[in-house]
């Protein structure tokens, strides 16, 4: 049975705050179908602990909240950028859910916590591939930029969270990954096969010259 879920209400936001804040566009939304797809599979695990790294404008967060339902699962949201967490905490307040935002770079300060924690792990990185220098002066600024400047193959960001993956995610734990073909997709479903975990593509789409896919990465 297909689930259809409404997309957030993300009305409040602002050019100012678009100026700071990634505006919600396709890599967004095919994030938003590929977690509707897996709706009542999701459901079905009732989630203790889902995690989404980088929310940007919190319309993914937000969605994921509304998809679990009333419930005793907690939605942590990590970025960042300050602005980040300032207009995810509004998306969540303009359609009455909670979310927990946190100012931090990646789940650094959440690790020891998280440990094989993390049943749902919600990821659309920054997957421009650009160079190093770039990469690393949007990471320090600490701004829009940190949305997608991704380095090398678009990947050095996304590395750092795939490396420790598979002792992040709990015995029913699920990553739902946005990737571009410049990622590699399936050189990254070999690496986390080599890692005993499942790689599978739930969704692709072409947006002008990107060629968009989810990956859902699970221990089964």
């Amino acid at each position: 049975m297909s689930i259809s879920l409404p997309t957030p209400n993300i009305a409040h936001l602002t050019e100012e705050d678009y100026e700071h804040v990634y505006e919600p566009a396709e890599d967004s939304f095919i994030l938003l179908d590929a977690l509707e797809l897996d709706a009542q599979l999701i459901r079905d695990d009732q989630p203790t602990i889902c995690v989404e790294i980088g929310s940007g404008s919190g319309i993914a967060s937000t969605f994921l909240s509304q998809l679990v339902g009333p419930s005793s699962s907690l939605i942590i949201s990590t970025d960042i950028n300050r602005y980040a967490c300032e207009v995810t905490l509004r998306t969540a307040q303009a359609n009455e859910i909670s979310l927990n935002p946190i100012l931090c770079h990646l789940l650094d300060p959440l690790l020891h916590r998280l440990k094989s924690n993390i049943d749902i792990l919600v990821f659309n990185p920054p997957y421009v591939p650009t160079g190093m220098t770039e990469l690393m002066d949007t990471q320090n600024q600490r701004d829009i930029g940190g949305a997608w400047a991704g380095g090398q193959d678009g990947m050095i960001i996304t590395d750092v969270i795939l490396d420790k993956l598979p002792e992040l995610l709990s015995p029913i734990g699920k990553m739902y990954l946005v990737t571009v073909i410049q990622n590699k997709p399936l050189e990254i479903t070999r690496k986390m096969e080599s890692k005993g975990l499942v790689c599978k593509e739930i969704i692709k789409r072409r947006a002008g010259r990107e060629l968009l896919s989810v990956l859902r990465i699970s221990r089964i």
